[in-house]
């Protein structure tokens, strides 16, 4: 099958004169796609296509989507979480965190993740694919149909991890910034960190977006190896200070700094100490940390900490020069950990 979805302008027009039409037609599908007040996701839906046209596609293989919504969870604070069914009866999540001047998509690189994090629902069940770019993009749509407002920022923190479908995710990149008309500089790729691969994404992203424009977010959540391990089982393949010099690396190659996200749990990386540790591991280069506020997960022994706490943590890191900013979680009342959603429905044999 052919998904139309990503597809650049210059590719509709040729899918057009391939069928002996105007490239006009390329372009009224183009429009078609990637105006989120269409919220028809089919082919033979797009009336401005001549019938026979529209049918030539369906029968070639042609369509717009691969995805569909099996659940929607929308909590008091108007964030949407959809749980997304794929063609081969996967299931993978989205969400929709809505503000007065923004909407943000957090999405999902993969179904599952291989990474085993052991404060997030996702890696319970392992990986099981990557997604494809369409799929990917595909996100996006559904948040805008359901929301009814365009997209304006894009966070790849969802499920998965994104350096391991590097090459879709970027193609995805190219898409959301050209035919989404998202600035770069409004889309975060947030990472585990995987050996190599952060020298490899800025090496790439020129390759393939002529530049590298978007924020790289380093899930950290640690001052030192000994916990990064204990909460994250892949860090033993990648210590903490060798992530450090890459990212130090990367700003130098990009010219962007870096974003350290570090998730609060309680007696394990809450300490005014670890705050110290973690200062000195950071001074000296253009980054920022973002503290974030856990998700509570049944299965799993991780506190949230409290405000208080939080609060003290960030003005000693304020205080030690590191450039720091905390977010609240959002949707806390309809499973807003990454994960759950998807966790929730097999439970209840739904997928």
């Amino acid at each position: 099958m052919k998904n139309l979805l990503g597809s650049s302008v210059k590719d509709l027009e040729n899918v057009a004169l391939d069928y002996g039409q105007a490239a006009f037609r390329g372009r009224q599908i183009y429009n078609w796609i990637y105006n989120y007040r269409n919220k028809n996701k089919s082919i033979d839906q797009i009336e401005v296509l001549p019938l026979d046209f529209r049918k030539k596609l369906i029968n070639d293989g042609f369509k717009l989507s691969d995805l569909s919504v099996q659940e929607r969870n929308l909590a008091n604070d108007g964030t949407l979480k959809l749980l997304l069914s794929t063609n081969d009866n996967e299931s993978i999540e989205c969400v929709g965190i809505p503000t007065e001047k923004r909407l943000t998509a957090c999405l999902s690189s993969q179904v599952g993740c291989p990474m085993d994090c052991k404060f997030c629902a996702t890696g319970k069940e392992g990986l099981k694919r990557s997604l494809k770019a369409s799929e990917i993009l595909d996100q996006i749509l559904f948040i805008e149909n359901e929301m009814n407002r365009k997209v304006t920022n894009i966070v790849f923190m969802g499920m998965g991890e994104p350096l391991l479908n590097i090459d879709e995710l970027l193609v995805s990149i190219r898409s959301i910034n050209e035919d989404f008309q998202i600035s770069q500089r409004k889309i975060t790729v947030s990472t585990v960190a995987v050996p190599k691969m952060i020298k490899k994404l800025s090496a790439k992203s020129f390759q393939i977006l002529s530049n590298c424009q978007f924020t790289l977010a380093i899930s950290l959540h640690a001052s030192n190896q000994k916990i990064r391990e204990k909460i994250i089982p892949s860090a033993k393949n990648y210590k903490i200070e060798n992530i450090i010099e890459d990212c130090k690396q990367y700003v130098r190659d990009t010219g962007r700094r870096v974003s350290f996200e570090y998730l609060m749990l309680s007696g394990i990386n809450d300490k005014l100490e670890h705050a110290n540790e973690l200062s000195n591991l950071l001074r000296g280069f253009q980054c920022h940390v973002n503290l974030i506020q856990y998700n509570q997960i049944d299965e799993v022994e991780f506190k949230r900490v409290s405000l208080k706490n939080i609060q003290l943590f960030q003005s000693r890191l304020s205080n030690n020069g590191i450039a720091v900013s905390f977010r609240k979680s959002r949707g806390l009342d309809k499973n807003a950990a990454c994960g759950q959603l998807r966790q929730n429905a097999r439970k209840n044999n739904i997928v």
